[in-house]
């Protein structure tokens, strides 16, 4: 059974006043998962290694310690669930007597190392890692693209899952478009692209079949931009776009999307003539920097011909299969984080981080459960959506994380004052009458300041765990807290009257 933490807390003291005259105190560490067998045979191997140590009270003490260690992992079936802490030497204060004691420590949370170390003192970090531990905080970091989930226990951040959305990166919100004047193909003759209006028929390509058809306008946008291009071609035509519409051109005999800002001089674009299909080759491209007046439009087809040309659908579009696909990934990262956190007891709180609209729309429109949603601590601007946006939202949420235990402290005191000043018959105080309680089984949840002697301490809480009590330690660093340990620091809520 794992060790509470009041129980660690002392015996991470004990360990630590133990002192070896040469390395001969052995610290073991399995991980959580790690076949003890092999730790077995490690330990076979390291006490071959021990007969070449010098001094023959050392060789003695390392090779006891190694046989008490084996022979007790012997006696387990399989490692425990949150892995194991081994700790044995001679801890003999007098020289040339052996005390060879064993320390078997099944810690609160999962070992996340192996190790096997002799020394003049055993290694403790590990342990006082998880004893800085008392709450876990779930961690999102995320923006339309990728989302990192991770959980923070102490000062370990640990990622838990990454996720990227597949929203490609040149999709662009906002509209590709063309020069007003530009002309247009219809059932009813050329028309400049500012007259054309939905539900009319223009010109396109049917890609799949290669052959010109019509398709039906089904939106369209009245657009002013400050910068734009003018492509001419050789055959003497020209067109205007904004930077960002997209054009087809053909690259490998195969047909290719190019936007405008990265199309080049010697490139073919697609054009028709007796529809048709030919290349067309660019002879120059000039930058236009004041604004003018351009149209986007939204077709059937996704595509049209403008002045003769070939050009892509609206990016209008794009921005609406573009926001399907964004909703679809932050649905993905709900159900991520349901499968993480739901059922963590351990859960104080969930922060997230990512640019301002993303984060936002992500709490906002409830993707998260609400039983999740109401965990949310905090949210932080920060920039990154990776490893190292984790450890940006650790960093920039210090306070938030600072007050949490507090606040969850001033919380539990709060109830249990309430209870004891309007419900006395629920609620006890001070050692006698909580312990009677225990022992009825009346106990719904038991406090005990942290600065209560750890004897009585160790005793009630095995009662209450004997019962299925919650358990609290209340420190002395808030005024609730102190006030607590100044009232006997010992008292409980109770599920029924005693």
């Amino acid at each position: 059974m794992p060790i509470t933490k009041d129980e660690l807390e002392s015996v991470v003291e004990e360990l630590e006043q133990h002192r070896g005259r040469h390395t001969e105190l052995i610290t073991v560490y399995i991980s959580a998962g790690y076949d003890v067998n092999g730790v077995q045979r490690q330990l076979e191997a390291e006490k071959s290694t021990a007969k070449n140590i010098k001094s023959t009270a050392t060789r003695k003490n390392v090779t006891d310690a190694l046989d008490k260690i084996v022979r007790h992992l012997k006696t387990l079936k399989k490692t425990p669930e949150n892995g194991l802490a081994l700790f044995c030497g001679n801890v003999s204060k007098t020289e040339g007597q052996q005390n060879l004691q064993l320390w078997d420590i099944e810690p609160l949370m999962p070992i996340k190392i192996r190790l096997y170390r002799c020394d003049k003192e055993f290694v403790l970090d590990p342990l006082k890692e998880m004893l800085e531990v008392s709450e876990v905080f779930g961690l999102l970091v995320m923006d339309r693209k990728e989302a990192t989930i991770g959980l923070l226990e102490g000062k370990r951040i640990e990622v838990l899952q990454k996720m990227t959305s597949g929203i490609p990166s040149k999709v662009r919100a906002g509209g590709q478009c063309l020069f007003s004047n530009s002309i247009v193909e219809t059932k009813k003759g050329s028309k400049q692209l500012k007259v054309i209006k939905i539900d009319d028929e223009i010109k396109c390509l049917d890609i799949k079949e290669n052959k010109i058809v019509f398709t039906k306008v089904k939106n369209k946008w009245d657009v002013v931009k400050e910068k734009s291009f003018k492509i001419k071609l050789k055959d003497g035509g020209s067109i205007i776009a904004s930077s960002d519409h997209t054009f087809f051109k053909e690259n490998n005999r195969e047909v290719v999307e190019v936007l405008c800002e990265d199309i080049k001089v010697g490139d073919n674009v697609i054009s028709f003539s007796e529809d048709k299909i030919y290349y067309l080759e660019i002879k120059e491209i000039e930058e236009i920097n004041e604004k003018i007046n351009l149209i986007d439009i939204e077709t059937e087809e996704g595509n049209f011909f403008a002045n003769d040309i070939l050009v892509h659908n609206s990016s209008q579009r794009f921005h609406r299969i573009t926001e399907g696909l964004t909703k679809d990934f932050y649905k993905r990262i709900a159900g991520e984080m349901k499968k993480i956190f739901f059922e963590m007891p351990k859960l104080k709180g969930i922060i997230i981080g990512g640019p301002i609209p993303t984060k936002d729309e992500f709490i906002d429109n409830e993707y998260l459960m609400t039983q999740l949603r109401e965990k949310i601590i905090g949210k932080i601007d920060i920039g990154g959506s990776d490893e190292s946006g984790l450890k940006e939202l650790v960093e920039k949420s210090q306070d938030i994380l600072a007050n949490q235990e507090i606040i969850y402290e001033k919380k539990l005191m709060e109830r249990f004052f309430e209870t004891l000043g309007e419900k006395p018959e629920m609620a006890t105080l001070k050692e006698p009458d909580t312990k009677q309680a225990l022992e009825y089984g009346a106990v719904e949840t038991l406090f005990l300041s942290k600065d209560v002697d750890k004897k009585i301490v160790r005793e009630l809480k095995k009662i209450a765990e004997n019962i299925s009590a919650n358990v609290e330690i209340i420190s002395t660093e808030t005024e609730e807290g102190q006030q607590f340990f100044n009232l006997g620091g010992i008292g409980a809520i109770l599920r029924f009257k005693v």
